[in-house]
């Protein structure tokens, strides 16, 4: 048997409504299901206003832009995070702070924060991790106390709570990508969600290329191309209306998963803290020196039964690109990458293959 780390699960109404797009002609970024996608996805988060854009990365780029960060400014973000963050954070002109993070939930420690921020810092980057959320009330009291911004990357957390708010809702912005790995997904795609009506104002304005209200080809700011097209709102429409069941399925997986693999001893599995509800967007196992074989051998041997994995992120401080930032010292997140894999996650994983999995890593790890 083969167990892809990832099958996405396409609903009949994401279908329909896609066919829909197409046969009338809606094809680009004009359209009804641009309307109606960001209607439904800002009220499922619990926000005023939700933008489409093209990617996660885009979501990222545009929410700094909108936000008026650029040349000289810093933001702080995780050092255990994909790249996207760090890219998005480039792309505007601004400096990349790493600090480290929970050796628990993988996300942001808050208790480094304070001794990140200098006299150029405008704002902070939690990114919630796998599916569980950061702990937000402490990044949250510091934003204020110094009068920073939060732009929060939710994009592995779709549907995720903490204390008992969505995840996307409680930053000055959030960001969301649709990857096709997402419990969500367009294919490619993002959306930027906010309570500000200038900030939706402006978001609106630069991802369609900047046009001047009332002014077509006028152009008074350095505007982008991140349209989403109608035929991709359609289908993440239709997936959306079938969330509550897409949540479900993770829910079941992540605890098939605890249940199956609690019994081996020197690997990590992954927490849920009570302020969060997890919505295991990848299920995520850790190897520690008790298990008696390595990370990479472990996955080597998966692999070779047809068990599908993915190391963990590479953290950013370590990249060549980030070489021009200084080190960061941020020994939690180096060993977290180092240690740590994910398991087949998707949507369309089955309690057969699920099984398989759990039965072939028992199999490796007792050889």
């Amino acid at each position: 048997m083969n167990v892809p780390v990832n099958e996405p699960v396409i609903t009949k109404a994401a279908k329909a409504y896609v066919a829909d797009a197409l046969e009338t002609g809606w094809v680009s970024s004009a359209g009804p299901y641009i309307d109606k996608f960001e209607e439904s996805f800002a009220r499922f988060i619990g926000v005023n206003h939700a933008v489409t854009v093209t990617s996660g990365t885009t979501a990222l780029h545009l929410s700094l832009v909108a936000l008026g960060i650029g040349k000289g400014d810093e933001v702080i973000l995780p050092d255990f995070t994909i790249v996207s963050c760090m890219n998005a954070v480039l792309y505007a002109g601004a400096i990349p702070v790493f600090v480290d993070i929970d050796p628990e939930t993988y996300c942001m420690d808050p208790a480094l924060i304070e001794a990140a921020i200098t006299e150029k810092t405008v704002a902070i980057m939690p990114v919630h991790i796998y599916g569980h959320s950061c702990d937000m009330d402490p990044i949250l009291e510091i934003a204020q106390k110094r009068n920073l911004l939060v732009i929060e990357d939710a994009a592995e957390v779709h549907g995720a709570e903490y204390k008992g708010r969505k995840c996307g809702s409680l930053g000055t912005v959030s960001a969301f990508s649709f990857y096709g790995n997402k419990i969500i997904t367009t294919g490619e795609g993002g959306m930027v969600c906010t309570d500000d009506d200038l900030i939706a104002d402006e978001l609106r304005l630069l991802r369609n290329l900047a046009h001047a209200p009332g002014k077509r080809f006028w152009h008074e700011e350095v505007g982008y191309n991140y349209r989403l097209t109608n035929m991709q709102a359609a289908l993440g429409l239709g997936q959306l209306e079938s969330v509550t069941t897409l949540l479900g399925h993770k829910q079941w997986m992540g605890e098939q998963y605890t249940k199956q693999l609690s019994d081996i001893q020197g690997i990590v599995l992954p927490v849920t803290k009570a302020y969060s509800t997890n919505v295991y967007w990848m299920y995520g196992v850790r190897v520690t020196d008790e298990l008696g074989i390595s990370r990479d051998d472990l996955t080597a041997r998966l692999r070779e039964r047809g068990v599908d994995t993915r190391d963990f992120f590479i953290p950013l401080s370590s990249q060549p690109i980030a070489q021009d930032f200084g080190p960061a010292h941020c020994p939690v997140s180096a060993e977290v990458a180092a240690t740590g894999f994910y398991l087949p996650s998707g949507l369309a994983l089955t309690q057969e293959q699920l099984d398989y999995v759990c039965d072939v890593f028992h199999e490796v790890v007792s050889a």
